[in-house]
């Protein structure tokens, strides 16, 4: 079959389906898109609250809960060991599905009268202020995240312990301002570095120790932006950097941000592939125009397939754990097998379509919550004969009577959930990270927006009057609420104050580190500024006289130096 050339019903912009996949959607025997892939994966992410929490009520026992559900959200929320407890039967919301509405009005429908759990939690200790996390421990504010403790402030951490403000942290201790670092001990204001001992202000630097605002080294110690000191001479110039000073901090923080500009960067972020196309992808062979993938092959359109082995998914969100055959599914994983269009489904669960937070399940067609179940539709227990003939109907009814939003896009068999039937505001998932909006936007498009609150606590201390020694603070400053410096200019991201826990001033003074003037919300969205965007674009290695072209998430306009592996690999290897 030839590639063949679509508008997008979305965005209006043209996409092309290839040989390969139509071979796919033929295997998963699935019509094809109508959306661009940029489009699906939007539509994906909106079903992704990755890190919000809010206090609420539980919805069955009417006490006091944190939820990544705000009180005034369009579902019924269980607080998360009642929902997973019998105290409650998911069967009894079954209904007969009726060929007089058409399909999403009836899924809908069952969202609205059905809980959902408070939290996506398990194996937590002391980690109530934790989301999308499992074995964790004395963690605080921590989100997609597991088997790591005594940490705060931070998302994507794995294996790590007594590290704040980090992001994609992996087998790491004693980290501070981190982004996508592994198998490293007291790393600061770093990214992108590997096996790495006591290293600051560095980027993509591998086996060194005692480095300093270095770029691109490999194995090296006691260098100083790139150069070569005595032991001695480097503790001696790390003292006077006098790193416990705001001020301090700030002003080698920018000296370090264009001092890396002087050097290469790989076109993409990633090692040990064969035959790919994206970024932030290791060890994965055919993988196209996918995002921060792991062991995965022979899959397309994907964004966070991690872990182990991934096998055949397209237009798939945060799935791995040997999954193999979904096709747009969101925030499911751990053995799957021919999952299409779902959220929230682990594990285990095989020839699922359109179903929700259901585990442990096979052979369900639009249901939510059902546990260790087969053969139901919209929550209804139906024989293996009936279930296979009813299915069809369904489906054909799906295209023969589509839904049809609130801006005229059109869902028939074959697409992912409409936006509109999300329980979260756009602004509050992570499409908005990816896919930025206003206000103004998100609400044209027909979305929901969730506006931020006043502030419980009034501010007692602006960020700026704070001392700029970590040595001037003592215990008083616990007892403190602190206006987040961006509060200012009415920019802040949280709710424009915050306060810092015991354990944090600790860590603070025991690696002698300055308080943030920002709040976590906004020290987040600085955080992920590092992350380059979900878009390719075709350029040329910028090495003179070099010839390569590939595709890369670094944009023309951008000053950073471009090189193809190659090149990148002789200059710092």
């Amino acid at each position: 079959m030839n590639s063949k050339t679509k508008q997008c019903q979305n965005c209006k912009n043209k996409f092309t389906i290839e040989p390969e996949d139509f071979e796919f959607y033929k295997k998963i025997d699935v019509p094809e898109p109508t959306f661009c892939p940029d489009c699906r994966a939007q539509r994906r992410m909106v079903f992704r609250n990755e890190m919000n929490l809010y206090k609420r009520k539980c919805d069955f026992s009417g006490k006091d809960i944190i939820s990544m559900f705000p009180q005034n959200a369009p579902v019924k929320v269980y607080e998360r060991d009642i929902w997973w407890s019998d105290k409650w039967d998911p069967m009894e919301y079954g209904k007969d599905y009726d060929f007089n509405k058409p399909f999403f009005e009836q899924l809908n429908q069952l969202i609205g009268k059905m809980p959902w759990p408070s939290r996506t939690v398990s194996d937590i200790v002391n980690s109530d202020y934790s989301i999308n996390a499992s074995f964790l421990k004395n963690c605080y504010l921590v989100s997609n995240s597991a088997i790591s403790e005594d940490c705060a402030y931070s998302s994507g951490l794995e294996h790590s312990k007594d590290s704040y403000d980090s992001y994609d942290l992996r087998k790491s201790e004693l980290c501070y301002e981190c982004f996508m670092v592994k198998n490293c001990y007291k790393i600061f204001f770093s990214s992108y570095c590997d096996n790495c001992q006591e290293v600051f202000f560095s980027k993509d630097c591998i086996g060194c120790q005692n480095c300093f605002g270095c770029v691109n080294l490999r194995h090296k110690k006691y260098h100083i932006f790139n150069k070569q000191y005595t032991k001695e001479e480097y503790f001696k110039k790390l003292k006077e950097f006098n790193l416990g000073s705001f001020k301090n901090i700030e002003e080698l923080n920018k000296k370090a941000k264009d001092f890396l500009l002087e050097f290469p960067n790989k076109y993409m972020h990633g090692r040990k592939n064969v035959d790919v196309t994206g970024d932030y992808i290791y060890n994965c062979k055919n993988v196209k125009d996918s995002y921060v993938a792991s062991n995965t092959e022979d899959s397309r359109y994907c964004q966070f397939t991690i872990f182990t082995k991934t096998y055949n998914c397209y237009d798939s969100l945060i799935v791995g754990w040997g999954s193999k055959l979904t096709y747009e599914v969101s925030a499911s994983g751990h053995g799957l097998n021919k999952v299409k269009f779902c959220f929230e489904c682990w594990p285990n669960c095989h020839d699922l379509e359109y179903s929700i937070n259901c585990h442990s399940s096979s052979n369900l067609f639009t249901c939510i919550g059902l546990r260790n179940k087969s053969y139901c539709i919209l929550n209804k227990q139906y024989t293996k004969e009936e279930y296979n003939e009813l299915v069809p109907k369904i489906i054909k009814h799906m295209n023969d009577m589509p839904y049809t939003d609130k801006k005229g896009r059109i869902y028939k068999y074959g697409e992912f959930f409409p936006i509109e039937l999300s329980p979260f505001a756009y602004n509050k998932t992570i499409a908005n990270e990816y896919f930025p909006l206003t206000k103004e936007q998100v609400l044209k498009q027909g979305y929901t927006w969730y506006d931020k609150p006043k502030p419980e606590y009034k501010a007692t201390i602006t960020a700026s009057n704070l001392s700029d020694y970590i040595k001037d603070i003592d215990k008083s400053i616990l007892k403190e609420v602190i206006e987040c410096n961006n509060e200012k200019n009415n920019t802040c991201a949280g709710s424009g104050v915050f306060r810092l826990i015991p354990q944090e001033l600790k860590f603070y003074k025991k690696m002698n580190l300055p308080l943030p003037r920002l709040c976590p919300d906004c020290r987040h969205k600085e955080r992920i500024k590092q992350r380059n965007p979900m878009k390719l674009y075709k350029r040329q290695c910028m090495n003179k006289g070099c010839s390569n072209a590939f595709q890369t998430t670094y944009s023309p306009d951008r000053k950073e130096i471009v090189y193809c592996e190659k090149c990148y690999n002789e200059e710092v290897e």
